[in-house]
């Protein structure tokens, strides 16, 4: 049987105020059950995970845990619920020290957004084993497949940038974990919180010089951040595509 090795942080902690008076976001509901839920079934399905780290607001703290703790099955990982930070970067760094504290061995640490609620467990396990395979950072990706343009201020055309080459980034994102570990060692307290590194931990670990590898992302696993997002959602979740995100 193999050693479970890995740990996945879910970044939860979010306001979602483009859902307007909904928050925090991992509570908005998606077919009756809420986004962190359905994100938290597919991640504890995946192979080798051997715990599971949940950064979630701290009003909603007993909320979280109430509705987390028993999801995964007793054969399943261990489920901790801790509360998040102000920032996305303060609640990963926060849930790697209870990774720490918790002691579980793990040489891989997968990093998701409660948000990307529909991503499925292939895709975990994908990041996973690309890791493995001796790679430091780890992230899906789409290719950008519309015409993008560059606007200035005055939402006047600058240029027409070529998409050949360009991607987006999906979760989770895989690391070797002492590589996170120093990644986020090296944070400067005195950073904005605007600074684009720190909304991604795959950005601050290519900081430290290592080079990003990709593996291809899901569909499924777009975030979901507005109203008309859950519609789109609702239509991955539907039996004609439900086997996508298996």
């Amino acid at each position: 049987m193999t050693t479970p090795d890995t740990v996945i942080i879910i970044a939860a902690a979010g306001a979602g105020a483009r859902f307007g008076d909904i928050a925090p976001k991992a509570l908005f509901p998606l077919a009756g059950e809420p986004l962190i839920i359905h994100a938290l079934r597919r991640a504890a399905a995946a192979r080798q995970v051997a715990a599971i780290v949940i950064a979630a607001p701290p009003q909603r703290l007993e909320q979280f845990q109430r509705l987390c703790i028993d999801v995964v099955s007793d054969a399943g990982p261990p489920v901790y619920v801790i509360h998040g930070g102000l920032h996305r970067q303060d609640s990963v760094g926060l849930a790697l020290g209870e990774v720490r504290r918790i002691g579980v061995a793990h040489s891989v640490i997968l990093v998701h957004d409660a948000a990307r609620a529909l991503a499925p467990t292939a895709l975990f396990e994908r990041v996973a084993e690309t890791v493995r395979s001796g790679n430091p950072v780890v992230i899906p990706v789409l290719p950008v497949v519309d015409t993008v343009r560059q606007v200035d201020e005055t939402a006047s055309v600058v240029q027409t940038v070529d998409r050949a080459g360009l991607c987006l980034v999906q979760t989770p994102q895989g690391f070797q974990a002492d590589v996170l570990f120093a990644a986020h060692s090296a944070i400067d307290p005195s950073a904005s919180a605007a600074d684009a590194a720190l909304t991604d931990d795959a950005g601050l670990v290519e900081r430290l010089g290592y080079r990003m590898r990709t593996v291809a992302g899901e569909p499924c696993a777009f975030k979901i951040t507005r109203p008309h997002d859950v519609s789109l959602a609702k239509s991955f979740l539907s039996g004609a595509v439900a086997a996508q995100m298996r």
